[in-house]
């Protein structure tokens, strides 16, 4: 692996790591449903504001065909996102921090099975990898 891509992976650790501690922080004196409704809402307007600089005056006919699921895919989020912030609020952040990025385990299979993207040597490692750091969080 080239030295801009292990940077790229300790830069997203460090993200992580840090979103991980702030949503802990926030649920702990914040009721959960004020919080994530204040984080999709700040977050919510960017999105569309990057789809159309990145996109431009296409986007318009991009859209439609996928709004049903694009829309079902944020209700999902938001509820994910809040289970999770329920779990931290029970102070067992490192063990709800460990389990959620089980994501990326779900996401690598199923780009596997659904999308046929090679599960290569580096997803079984990562997979391993986010694995074992769930047992070990959780001995």
């Amino acid at each position: 692996m080239t030295a801009p891509g292990r940077l790229g992976r300790v830069l997203g650790g460090i993200c992580i790591a840090g979103y991980t501690v702030i949503d802990a922080g926030a649920v702990s004196t914040t009721p959960v449903l004020v919080y994530a409704a204040w984080m999709f809402l700040l977050q919510g307007p960017v999105m569309p504001l990057i789809a159309l600089l990145r996109r431009g005056p296409r986007l318009r006919t991009q859209v439609w065909p996928v709004l049903v699921a694009g829309l079902g895919g944020g209700v999902v989020s938001l509820a994910a996102y809040g289970l999770v912030l329920v779990a931290q609020t029970s102070g067992a952040t490192a063990a709800v921090a460990a389990l959620r990025e089980t994501s990326i385990v779900f996401g690598a299979v199923i780009g596997t099975v659904f999308f046929g993207e090679r599960f290569g040597v580096g997803r079984v490692v990562a997979a391993a990898v986010v694995a074992l750091s769930i047992v070990w969080v959780n001995l």
